[in-house]
């Protein structure tokens, strides 16, 4: 497959003024599905940001990249499923070389000192956080907000990275300060929970799961 061409404005970070809260949403989005931008909806409702960076990666590193669409497929896919000015949706992590999140997360600290960052995740990322490259050093970063997703629930009881830093867990109740906080900090947030997943929409349009 020949070299695909980005356009320029989802290369760099999007703009932000200093003492926003704003989370980090990362992901292949494989495709992109309404299970996403529920988890991203719940983020900006209950954290209480300013933006969240939807963040489509160019691989990823525990996925064959065999499975993906092109980036430039999966953005305009993320770009027909999004409407709120709030999200903005970004590949700048194809700029950075790395493939890692602890890398990019290092990046957009270093770049953005003054912004309060949260990274986003999905309960059912949860399950296998601990296999991600550095996944201790991600939790010591940035405070991280867990959102549900079917299946899920009781993944902040049994996984390794909830067990690790269980001293550093707040109440959802408390969600809306979590910006605030220095890491490691996290939350667990219940709520609405779609069903649809990226590997069963690739099986029923006959793409490899």
């Amino acid at each position: 497959m020949g070299q695909e061409t980005i356009d320029p404005r989802y290369l760099d970070m999007p703009h932000v003024e200093r003492g926003m809260a704003v989370g980090l949403f990362g992901g292949s989005f494989n495709p992109p599905h309404e299970g996403h931008l529920l988890v991203a909806e719940i983020a900006l409702r209950r954290l209480g940001l300013d933006q969240l960076w939807w963040m489509v990666t160019p691989g990823n590193p525990l996925k064959s990249r065999s499975e993906l669409a092109s980036l430039k497929h999966r953005l305009t896919m993320s770009e027909k499923l999004i409407h709120d000015p709030r999200i903005k949706i970004t590949a700048f992590e194809k700029t950075l070389g790395g493939s890692y999140t602890a890398d990019t997360l290092a990046s957009v600290k270093a770049r953005k000192p003054h912004v309060h960052f949260i990274w986003v995740m999905g309960a059912d990322s949860l399950k296998t956080f601990h296999l991600w490259q550095k996944w201790q050093e991600i939790a010591s970063t940035f405070p991280i907000a867990v959102i549900d997703r079917p299946g899920s629930t009781l993944s902040f009881l049994s996984s390794k990275m909830a067990r690790t830093f269980d001293y550093a867990r707040i109440d959802e109740d408390d969600a809306g300060t979590l910006w605030k906080r220095k890491a490691p900090a996290w939350t667990f947030i219940h709520g609405p929970r779609s069903a649809l997943s990226s590997t069963a929409i690739r099986a029923v349009n006959g793409q490899k799961s």
